[in-house]
């Protein structure tokens, strides 16, 4: 099997990509405006203590306190013979100053979780600072390479400290795990100083970004090859090799060509398929997968399919087939919970066993924990897999106004992510120095940002100017390019109205931080109406009195509807 990396970095968004056989497996994404903090650590100070739910919750300076369990809590227990009967409160008191590390994102609208048992990960290592105890990953599977593994970590690590011993030590000499572990040492020193010198609420250790985490838990010998289209990227991901596996540092290649990396490997195609409910499998067969806040479910159709043989070897073939892209489309969506399977009815037990026995197999390839409960009355499977983030589709996606949440249509900041994409693949085939684009206006508002802040820093990037117009008739997903030519001609055919001519229009809505002022659109541009904000519904004759790029402000002339 030919397993890739492919990184795609943007000052906005970074995408990555494992690509197994040229086909999509993992993909990861990182934005600009949402903060990392899973594998954080903060000293923290606790807001709350519930005796009955033997839970708290702590202050870390995040948008909501974090939630530990009293067994995320026994760290903090000094006599480890009575750890089983104490109560939360007898652990813990309101103002009291902890030091936690986040084991979860939040996930929908529950906060993120934390723990008070530390861990820091390193390439070869991961050091455990409140038990002493070592593991070998279950990966390594070879019984003298775990034991001599197993030996090592014995040796280095102090009596105090716990050690397990990654996937990725497998044959490694001795020396880079004694480098690996001497690393963990100084950076716990540093995060014990950080914790002792700053005040609760403070964050004293942050994880490593995207891509560098990747490279130290993923970037391993089993890798062929890691892609990557930005060189300031391509040179800090050198600079860790050097020290975590300068043996890989020839497998790292710097993208250069023309077409968008994610699209030369048909990776956007892919990441679209993953918000489909419907994936067709190779024998004409479907697999079904429905999202609710309860459970996923799973249902797989004959579809095409008609066999060759009879009725019972169809539906075989096609259950087998359905196991094994079900396996894949799990790990791909990062789907966790409760999640039952509706395999097409078999009348044959032993058809039953090897459905169920292949889809136990092709799940081990999965890092993330799950387990098979066993076939229930109805013949459905019962399944569950660890929910560690919000999967795939519900990063990208958003509920759908339009269906008042009944599905799903891509958020937009992802479609304004996209619509920068698009600028600048069509910028790469025009020499033209200014476009008009027309977008939803809440896509349009993403795109110029707070004062024209986010469309300057983008006209600066393309070196070209970029008029954006809003429309309320367009759907939220589509991005329509209008025309593309001169400064002077896309500047008059982006703004509807001049300084000083007279408009009617109908006031929609009061302005976000002037509510004195009134917001009336005309074909998608923007115009603020100066004391119209009580004026709501009403249609009224306004001149123009002020031209911007993306707005124009006017009074009042005439009050045409009452």
């Amino acid at each position: 099997m030919i397993k890739e990396i492919v990184v795609d970095v943007d000052i906005r968004e970074t995408r990555v990509a494992i690509l197994e056989d040229k086909e999509l497996a993992e993909i990861y994404f990182e934005r600009d405006n949402e903060e990392r903090i899973v594998g954080n650590i903060y000293k923290g100070r606790v807001a709350d203590v519930l005796p009955g739910m033997q839970a708290t919750f702590v202050d870390v300076g995040l948008e909501k306190n974090v939630f530990l369990h009293v067994s995320d809590l026994l760290p903090l227990v000094a006599d480890k013979k009575k750890k089983e009967d104490l109560a939360i409160q007898q652990i813990v008191q309101p103002g009291q100053q902890i030091m936690v590390q986040i084991t979860k994102g939040p996930v929908g609208t529950k906060g993120a979780r934390a723990t008070c048992d530390i861990n820091l990960p390193g390439r070869y290592l991961v050091l455990m600072l409140t038990v002493s105890h070592v593991g070998v990953s279950r990966r390594i599977n070879e019984n003298k390479e775990r034991k001599r593994l197993k030996n090592i970590a014995h040796q280095i690590k102090p009596q105090d400290k716990g050690v397990i011993v990654r996937t990725a030590a497998a044959n490694k000499p001795r020396s880079e795990l004694e480098k690996d572990f001497d690393f963990l040492i100084k950076l716990w020193k540093k995060i014990k100083h950080h914790y002792n010198t700053k005040q609760a609420p403070a964050l004293i250790h942050r994880d490593l970004n995207l891509v560098n985490k990747l490279v130290r838990d993923k970037f391993t010998t089993q890798v062929d090859r890691m892609l990557i289209n930005e060189e300031e990227e391509y040179q800090s991901i050198q600079e860790l090799l050097d020290f975590i596996s300068p043996q890989l540092k020839s497998r790292v290649k710097l993208y250069d060509k023309e077409r968008p990396i994610f699209k030369y490997y048909q990776i956007e195609s892919a990441i679209e398929e993953i918000m489909q409910r419907k994936v067709w499998l190779d024998c004409g067969g479907y697999i079904v997968i429905d999202n609710t806040e309860a459970l996923t479910s799973i249902d797989i159709n004959t579809g095409k399919y008609v066999g060759s043989k009879d009725l019972a070897d169809t539906v075989l073939k096609t259950n087998i087939e359905a196991a094994k892209e079900i396996a894949r489309q799990l790990k791909l969506r990062d789907i966790g919970g409760i999640i039952i399977i509706d395999f097409i009815d078999m009348d044959n037990r032993a058809d039953q066993q090897e459905v169920l026995a292949t889809l136990e197999e092709e799940l081990k390839k999965d890092k993330t924990k799950s387990t098979i409960l066993g076939l229930t009355q109805l013949g459905l499977v019962e399944m569950t897999r660890k929910k560690e983030k919000e999967g795939v589709a519900k990063f990208l996606q958003s509920p759908c106004p339009y269906c008042e949440g009944h599905g799903q249509i891509l958020s937009a900041d992802t479609v304004a992510l996209k619509a920068i994409r698009s600028l600048k693949e069509l910028f790469k085939k025009n020499d033209e120095e200014a476009v008009l684009i027309e977008v939803n206006p809440q896509v349009a508002s993403r795109l110029i940002g707070l004062g024209g802040n986010n469309l300057k820093e983008l006209e600066a990037e393309l070196q070209r100017h970029i008029y954006v117009r809003g429309s309320e008739e367009l759907h939220r997903e589509d991005i329509e390019v209008i025309e593309l030519g001169s400064k002077e001609e896309i500047a008059k055919l982006a703004l509807p109205v001049s300084k000083g001519e007279q408009v009617t229009v109908e006031i929609e809505e009061a302005h976000v931080t002037n509510k004195e002022d009134g917001i009336a659109r005309l074909e998608g541009f923007i115009i603020e109406v100066i004391d119209g904000g009580k004026l709501i519904g009403k249609t009224v004759k306004v001149e123009i009195v002020k031209l911007y790029r993306t707005y124009a402000k006017a009074e009042i002339v005439k009050r045409i509807s009452t």
